[in-house]
């Protein structure tokens, strides 16, 4: 950031903070998101949040290498004890949190010392790859992430989940067993000024499901961040505990991070009104050819930990074939037409992310492979109907971390996206949990991860 930006940033924060204050506000939490999954954060006094705004709140680079159980390996470019970074709130996403009393929280760029941005900060990427897509296709993404959670009595330990609630799958028992808590969770949402679509009961035993409406990429993964902690902390206040990692039980359903995206030039809507499959425009065809076509390299930012392998099991609405398909559940990429005189509503779903991937890669890395499609010129394979673990003739996606790992360290495409520093201190992460819990047990990955998202 140059002076004058500072200065402006500076002035706003000192607004801001008075009318936190005037709202009982002591405190802002900053958030970042690492290369886990993890999401980070430094606290800073309101009376601090000006001087945060201008000169930045100190992190270390090393959390780009941390690992889910807070070790921390080095990669080519990061890693080990030496260099600062600089977190400037962003203060348009400054949300007073309803439950947390006292407390506000805003995400943050990294920024180097000298003001410059980082290279590797997670967030700058999923922005720059939207405004790629603006500047050299005339296009506007729409994304949002679907936030799954399992909820349990606050365990004190990572003995065996003790489910919440007893009701069956999707049934109104179970949303009549917590209906206090969800109603909890829906007016912390809503008076965080966040759009909910739905929230119901889900598969798995004790598990939720919350949708909020789409929006831009960044504003989608900065939504994951704050609807998450939100959960989390209502949970907390009834002495429950959200748990959103892939796996709670490894012999069951996982939880799921589904991204919705549509893609938009002025207001039409590109997923319908076309001559492409499924009424869709070539374009949109060409962007969910491309993402198709990388989505074995994308696991490794969408899916990333051990755990997510737990969660692809055919015929569980995972999405683990390399495939689409109209309303298709089973297929990696479901394609949602939405009702014929409710153009908005049609876009696409990538039915095989979760809660351990970090949300800001995943919908960068998207646009990237996506976009790639359209410069391509790609064409999507017939759409499949039916489950393909029964019908066959559609391949999987890679079957282990190892082989995930792989994909990505292949893809010039998301090398050239991410950058040498992220891409590497992604690699050197993924490539230390393959090594960490290689010949592990399933249900002992699951009970390593699940509390840590």
């Amino acid at each position: 950031m140059h002076r004058p930006e500072r200065e402006r940033a500076e002035s706003a924060a000192r607004q801001e903070a008075a009318q936190l204050t005037a709202r009982d506000v002591r405190a802002v939490a900053l958030t970042w998101v690492d290369n886990a999954g993890i999401t980070r954060v430094k606290g800073v006094p309101t009376a601090r949040l000006a001087h945060a705004a201008r000169w930045g709140v100190g992190a270390s680079p090393v959390f780009d290498v941390f690992l889910t159980d807070d070790s921390a390996v080095t990669g080519t470019h990061l890693g080990g004890p030496d260099g600062d970074l600089r977190l400037i709130p962003d203060l348009g996403r400054l949300t007073v949190l309803a439950a947390q009393p006292g407390w506000a929280w805003a995400p943050a760029d990294r920024h180097e010392q000298d003001g410059r941005p980082y290279a590797a900060c997670q967030r700058r990427f999923v922005r720059r790859m939207a405004e790629r897509a603006a500047a050299d296709h005339g296009l506007r993404l729409r994304m949002g992430f679907e936030t799954e959670w399992i909820v349990t009595r606050d365990e004190g330990s990572n003995g065996p989940p003790l489910y919440a609630c007893s009701g069956p799958a999707y049934g109104m028992t179970r949303l009549v067993e917590l209906s206090d808590y969800l109603r909890d969770v829906l007016d912390a949402l809503t008076a965080q000024e966040i759009e909910v679509l739905q929230i119901h009961p889900e598969y798995a035993p004790g598990q939720f499901e919350v949708s909020v409406a789409a929006t831009d990429p960044v504003g989608a993964a900065d939504l994951v961040v704050l609807v998450r902690e939100t959960v989390r902390a209502v949970s907390r206040r009834h002495g429950l505990e959200a748990q959103f990692g892939p796996v709670v039980d490894a012999g069951g359903v996982g939880n799921g991070a589904h991204l919705h995206l549509s893609l938009l030039r002025g207001e039409r809507n590109l997923c319908r009104d076309g001559d492409g499959p499924s009424g869709m425009t070539a374009e949109c065809a060409a962007f969910l050819a491309g993402v198709l076509r990388e989505l074995p390299a994308l696991l490794a930012l969408g899916a990333p930990s051990p755990a997510s392998h737990l969660r692809f099991k055919p015929s569980h609405w995972a999405g683990v074939f390399a495939c689409w398909g109209p309303e298709n559940r089973e297929a990696a990429i479901r394609f949602v037409p939405g009702p014929p005189d409710a153009k908005g509503q049609a876009n696409a779903e990538v039915k095989c992310f979760d809660g351990a991937a970090n949300p800001y890669l995943a919908a960068g890395a998207v646009i990237a492979a996506g976009l790639a499609g359209i410069e391509a010129g790609l064409t999507l394979p017939p759409p499949v109907t039916g489950d393909p673990a029964v019908t066959g003739g559609q391949r999987r996606l890679p079957a282990s971390p190892a082989d995930v790992l792989d994909r990505f360290t292949r893809s010039d495409l998301l090398r050239t996206a991410l950058g040498d520093p992220l891409f590497e201190a992604v690699a050197a992460v993924r490539r230390a949990e393959v090594r960490q819990y290689a010949g592990a047990a399933p249900q002992d990955i699951a009970d390593a991860t699940r509390r840590r998202y």
